[in-house]
């Protein structure tokens, strides 16, 4: 299996690479036509509402290759779709050649949702160590993103996110394997959820497929809390 895995991911990288050689877009004429993007992923690519993605300082080669699978219909995004078909090649070149030149906004700590009885509480002593309970519960699940995403997880055959997304969660230009650092912690789940379930991506063999399909809910969570604040001084200080 794990044979198997290098052999997806390196033809991944090779068909991939050779399919994405666009022109370079146009910055300022990508401004103009992205104006009808700001509305949910606002005016320069970072969104406010955490369910719709970043786009700033991502990948253009991935923006391209997203953008045409909108338009294709390969990837199921009722949303979008309309919105891409109206698209032809240089205005995706200008579109992506300006997001990529945004930069990604840094992302609050997240938040663990508490209970209904904790949300209740009202004796000042209890609530100070509810708070540290879920601070300790938060360092846990940031710790074990990172842990993931740097070594995987050998026993489940979960692939180490660092592979393909760099180091830093750069991403890989030249393979169109995006950026993930910064992104919406609710947007990445749910997208690890939908590589799980099939929703994206209907190829079986596709390599987020196949991992996503190892994955607990933890873990996704864990991952996905850990990218959304990766180089944030206050998780590099901890």
């Amino acid at each position: 299996m794990i044979k198997k895995l290098l052999t997806v991911s390196i033809s991944l990288v090779l068909s991939t690479t050779a399919a994405i050689i666009h022109a370079e877009g146009d910055v300022n004429a990508g401004k103009q036509q992205a104006t009808a993007c700001a509305g949910c992923h606002g005016a320069k690519g970072n969104s406010a509402v955490a369910s719709f993605p970043k786009l700033a300082g991502q990948h253009a080669s991935y923006l391209i290759k997203e953008l045409n699978a909108l338009k294709s219909g390969s990837r199921n995004a009722p949303m979008m779709a309309p919105l891409a078909m109206g698209l032809d090649d240089k205005s995706m070149a200008n579109i992506a050649a300006f997001y990529a030149s945004q930069t990604i906004s840094n992302n609050p700590m997240p938040i663990l949702p508490l209970s209904e009885d904790d949300e209740d509480e009202e004796d000042e002593a209890t609530i100070v160590l509810i708070e540290k309970a879920q601070q300790e519960k938060l360092d846990d699940l940031l710790a074990k993103g990172a842990d993931l995403y740097r070594n995987g997880n050998l026993k489940t055959k979960v692939s180490a996110c660092i592979a393909c997304h760099g180091i830093n969660g750069e991403g890989n230009q030249p393979a169109a394997f995006p950026v993930l650092k910064g992104q919406h912690a609710d947007y990445l789940l749910k997208t690890l959820t939908d590589y799980k379930t099939m929703d994206r991506n209907k190829d079986p063999e596709n390599m987020m497929n196949m991992i996503a399909k190892k994955m607990t809910t933890e873990e996704m969570q864990a991952v996905s809390y850990y990218l959304s604040v990766m180089g944030n001084k206050s998780l590099t200080e901890k």
